[in-house]
């Protein structure tokens, strides 16, 4: 086989990225020569995101664009993932210069994918809801070498009334605890020094391998692993949100004090509507049971405004939430009407303009709250993972209490030489509304 140079796009979250990345793994084995310039690709592989509507604006902007490199090199180009999932046969007809297409459970049929379209036999799959990856897989990391995610399950079970996931991604299945603490041994050995763990939903993990969550056994033989020194948990739905796991976190000296929890709202009537388990009172009650347990817990969230039925009173209970448990970490989003979902035929449908004052309304009063939880991190000292160093010399980097790319940054004075990927002490100095600038100590 000649040596075919492959250019590849992942759009959406980091659990597409992840996917991305065993493709990329399985492409290099297979001797193909990955790059980044598309320009200069013979193949192209876009890996979509089709959750929410913006998202999906994005996948098929950018299929578009990349589309135009077929007047040049790009012989073939391929479009995987969430967007492909959903609509294969509306992408197949509007979109004609694509050859290949593959769904959320096919990345392990690439190379034939590949193979078959560079003999100008057009490829299309989607049929598989069962594919898991493990510690065997080829995966070749996109994120800094210091930094990963570590999938530790693929699809979901909760079926809120707003997220079309089932549908893409199958049933919730749980990896082997093996198989996850021999991937994170691989990737530590390698250099990584923090793993976030991601799924669907994290803290339901292991429940359908033997009936019991697993969560908090994983973190314990995670914890061993020597060269690591942060591990970070997102996706942490509050249903399993166990006493266990919660003195886990507390105890686990690598595990962060840093927990995402979507709670989604804070009316009992639209937490109802959107199918979430917990009413309002439980989460307040929840989020207090984590301070307490671990008074220096970094709690983010994510919030939906404009769902159908959220009329002022609703909103402005959410707005009241949301002064009450004061999270440090907080993204608000519009509700976006997605065929195929319960939430799609309620009644009640919010205005667009309204979802979006709403959601300026809600960002502005965390950015206060953001504001003057960061106050209290002055004259404290802490760990700061370098992430990256300005033109001018001035070092920059993440907390324990930041996930990389959504939460703030710590800007670091220093006279002396800091490298990328290095943990040094930081006193803070100043604070804003979302960063935090420090001196090394």
């Amino acid at each position: 086989m000649d040596m075919v140079k492959i250019a590849t796009v992942s759009l959406g979250c980091p659990k597409n990225l992840v996917d991305s990345e065993v493709m990329l793994g399985t492409l290099q084995e297979n001797g193909y020569i990955i790059i980044n310039e598309p320009e200069n690709a013979e193949v192209i592989i876009i890996n979509t995101c089709g959750f929410i509507e913006s998202a999906k604006k994005e996948s098929i902007d950018t299929i578009v664009e990349f589309a135009q490199y077929k007047k040049n090199k790009c012989q073939v180009l391929i479009v995987t993932g969430c967007l492909v999932q959903r609509y294969k046969d509306e992408l197949t007809g509007e979109i004609p210069e694509i050859d290949g297409i593959m769904g959320t459970g096919d990345y392990d049929n690439i190379i034939q994918c590949i193979d078959n379209n560079l003999k100008g036999v057009k490829y299309n799959s989607t049929d598989n809801m069962e594919y898991l990856y493990d510690h065997l897989t080829p995966r070749l990391l996109s994120t800094p070498k210091y930094t990963a995610y570590l999938k530790i399950a693929e699809g979901c079970d909760n079926h809120c009334t707003y997220c079309i996931i089932p549908s893409l991604r199958g049933k919730y299945r749980s990896r082997s605890i093996e198989s996850i603490v021999t991937e994170a041994k691989s990737l530590a050995k390698n250099g990584v020094k923090e793993i976030i763990l991601i799924a669907q939903d994290t803290t339901v993990y292991g429940l359908d391998l033997d009936g019991n969550l697993l969560l908090p056994k994983l973190l314990e033989e995670l914890n061993e692993i020597q060269e690591l020194k942060w591990i970070r948990l997102m996706y942490c739905y509050p249903t399993f949100m166990t006493d266990e796991l919660i003195q886990k976190i507390k105890s686990l000296p690598k595990v962060c004090n840093y927990i995402d929890i979507p709670l989604q709202h804070g009316d009992d009537n639209i937490l109802k509507s959107m199918g979430r388990k917990e009413t309002r009172q439980e989460l307040i009650d929840l989020v207090k049971k984590l301070r307490s347990n671990i008074p220096d817990v970094a709690i983010r969230t994510s919030l939906i405004v404009g769902f159908p039925g959220e009329q002022e009173e609703h909103f402005n209970n959410l707005v009241e939430f949301v002064k009450e448990i004061q999270l440090d970490r907080v993204g608000v989003f519009t509700y976006s009407k997605e065929d195929g979902t319960a939430a799609a035929k309620l009644k009640g449908q919010v205005n667009q303009r309204v979802k979006v004052l709403r959601q300026h309304k809600l960002m502005k009063l965390q950015q206060k709250i953001s504001s003057s939880l960061n106050a209290k991190s002055v004259g404290k000292i802490y760990e700061v993972l370098v992430e990256g160093i300005n033109d001018n010399g001035q070092a920059w980097g993440r907390t324990y209490k930041d996930s990389p790319e959504i939460d703030g940054k710590v800007f670091i004075d220093t006279t002396e030489t800091v490298a990328i990927g290095d943990f040094i002490p930081v006193k803070i100095v100043q604070a804003m509304e979302y960063d935090l600038i420090g001196e090394k100590c």
